[in-house]
């Protein structure tokens, strides 16, 4: 047994680290692990798979796809329609925004509540005229804050609910942990309103979008002259200049106007194409081709703003295809139709080659292309949209049967009708046999990261259990509290998964600390309810760092943060769950 416990407290101990290192992809490493666990011998083999058949994972997936049947139907868009118009104090717009983002995370996907009000919150801070600094932070933590209140609202709660049979009982119930959860969100709402925004630092120079992004700065308009080689030459012939990196993405001849010109496109003296190049590329391109700098830089907004063709800026995912890839390794303009013109990290813009430039999670990308290629490319690309118009009601019928067909879903679940995953996946498939998801989305929809990180950790958590590895966590616990009672080993597994969940996902933290809970509370002869809630919370309250949850990490680049300022808000915040959360514990579910 304590070989066993050496394996897997060495295995979780790897696996944290990579988790914090952030280089392999957390669903890579949560694989890994199992495989490493099943290799030892920690988990039977024809056991090691059965986690992907766990009810967690079933409606973490069905949840997901009900999250898109609601955004489709236009039901999210009419709501968030009216909070464009909320006044310019910065406080109410806090308060509005962070509010009913955690609304919509109630029952929807956390980083799909943020990734409809992140466009809102954008557009309101260009309309006020200040940064989106004092917005997004605020939003991203709104939507971890909702997740407290239902068992859907994130998958950790999901987790916690199936966990709570493991003693004995019956699985939560959807709106169990709303007696907490209420209360806890309502307390870090209201500090984040009108106390917590305050400390997110202020940070000089550029960091709204509008600011990082202006054609001036990053394309350059040239003109074909008579006597270059590649006048008469096809634009493709751009691409034999040696060590040259220039991409056309207009051409202006007379009062034609050329966007996205196709390679085939011949040049001819007198066009004016506009390029995206940095200056040294510029200046080899211009000795080599024999073209002039162009007098006028009007052309580029021209082609860039016309019906057809636009620009558009996105934010990368944490699970994004483009990560640690390149733009010219993934031939975006062949495959998708986009040109990648700028790119910013962490408020900055990026300068140097951009299609060599390796991506990462929460870069912002400006793209130019077809309008109506924009949406599906962003979807398959990982890309979360930070402006979108035409935001408002879709048609009645839509938004009726959306409603309807999600109220169904969630009130069979509630009243015991259905056992949860059923209620909900049945709601789901309804979504799509109305039309509302198409086939495509369905895949799309679902978080397979998630996915895979909950099915391969639900056994490795299980290989803690056999393994002893949590009599051992449970037996520190209870020698370090002494004497004390036993809620003070509560708020220590509170604390304790807050921290964890800090730096590691909040559903692997869920899955790890779940038979922790349990056993903590049958060495001290108690109830295991209210220690399943402490972990429910803290998993859920990752607010000192942007790698503890993809919504901070989503933010972190349209504002401008760096890494030590969430902890400015995030501490006091955690604080604050703390002690709104213990005293309701121990109230709604008594020891």
């Amino acid at each position: 047994m304590i070989v066993q416990q050496i394996v897997i407290f060495s295995v979780l101990v790897l696996t944290f680290a990579l988790f914090v290192w952030g280089r392999l992809r957390y669903d890579v490493v949560a694989v890994l692990a199992l495989l490493v666990v099943t290799l030892a011998g920690l988990v039977p083999a024809r056991e090691a798979f059965l986690g992907f058949g766990h009810p967690a994972v079933i409606t973490v997936a069905a949840v997901l796809i009900l999250s898109r049947g609601l955004m489709n139907s236009g039901l999210i868009d009419g709501i968030t329609s009216l909070f464009l118009k909320v006044g310019r104090n910065p406080t109410a717009q806090v308060a509005a925004l962070a509010g009913i983002t955690a609304c919509f995370s109630m029952f929807m996907n956390n980083v799909g509540a943020l990734a409809v009000m992140l466009p809102v919150a954008v557009q309101i801070s260009r309309k006020s005229g200040r940064s989106p600094y004092y917005l997004l932070m605020p939003i991203a933590f709104g939507s971890l804050l909702g997740g407290l209140m239902t068992m859907i609202g994130t998958p950790p709660n999901i987790i916690i609910a199936m966990a709570r049979a493991k003693s004995g009982a019956e699985p939560f119930a959807m709106f169990d942990f709303a007696p907490v959860g209420v209360g806890a969100a309502a307390a870090g709402l209201f500090f984040i309103s009108v106390v917590g925004w305050r400390l997110i630092p202020v940070r000089k120079g550029r960091t709204a979008t509008e600011e990082l992004f202006r054609i001036e700065d990053y394309l350059t308009e040239i003109r074909v002259t008579k006597d270059s080689p590649l006048a008469g030459e096809r634009l493709s012939a751009i691409k034999k200049l040696k060590d040259v990196q220039v991409n056309v993405v207009g051409i202006g001849r007379g009062k034609r106007k050329i966007a996205a010109p196709s390679p085939r496109e011949v040049l001819e003296a007198g066009d004016i194409l506009v390029v995206e190049a940095d200056s040294d590329d510029l200046e080899k391109f211009l000795r080599a081709s024999k073209f002039e700098l162009a007098e006028e830089k009007k052309l580029g907004k021209d082609i860039l703003g016309s019906e057809d063709i636009g620009l558009h800026e996105a934010v990368l995912m944490s699970d994004s295809p483009l990560i640690g890839n390149t733009a010219l390794g993934l031939n975006l303009r062949r495959r998708h139709d986009l040109n990648l013109l700028a790119v910013a990290r962490k408020g900055v813009r990026l300068k140097g080659r951009l299609a060599v430039l390796r991506f990462q999670a929460g870069d912002i990308l400006l793209f130019s292309g077809p309008r109506e290629a924009f949406q599906e490319s962003f979807q398959r690309l990982g890309c979360l949209p930070l402006f979108r118009k035409n935001i408002g009601f879709g048609k009645p019928q839509r938004v009726f049967l959306g409603a309807a067909i999600f109220s169904f879903g969630i009130a069979a679940a509630a009243l015991g009708v259905l056992p949860v995953p059923v209620a909900l996946m049945a709601a789901a498939a309804a979504m799509v046999l109305a039309g509302l998801v198409s086939v495509r989305e369905i895949y799309d929809s679902v978080d397979w990261p998630v996915i895979v990180l909950l099915g391969a950790m639900i056994p490795v958590g299980r290989a803690l259990e056999t393994s002893g590895g949590v009599e051992s966590i449970v037996g520190l616990i209870v020698r370090f509290t002494g004497d004390m009672p036993p809620s003070a080993s509560l708020v220590i597994l509170l604390v304790g998964t807050m921290f964890l969940s800090d730096v590691i996902n909040n559903a692997a933290t869920a899955v790890l600390m779940a038979p922790v809970a349990i056993s903590l509370a049958t060495s001290l002869g108690v109830s295991a309810d209210p220690f399943l809630m402490a972990v429910a919370v803290g998993a859920s309250c990752a607010f000192l760092t942007p790698v503890g949850h993809q919504s901070n990490t989503l933010v972190m680049g349209p504002a401008g943060y760096r890494f030590g300022d969430y902890w400015r808000l995030g501490l006091p915040l955690e604080i604050i769950i703390v002690l709104a959360s213990v005293p309701l514990i121990l109230r709604h579910w008594p020891l």
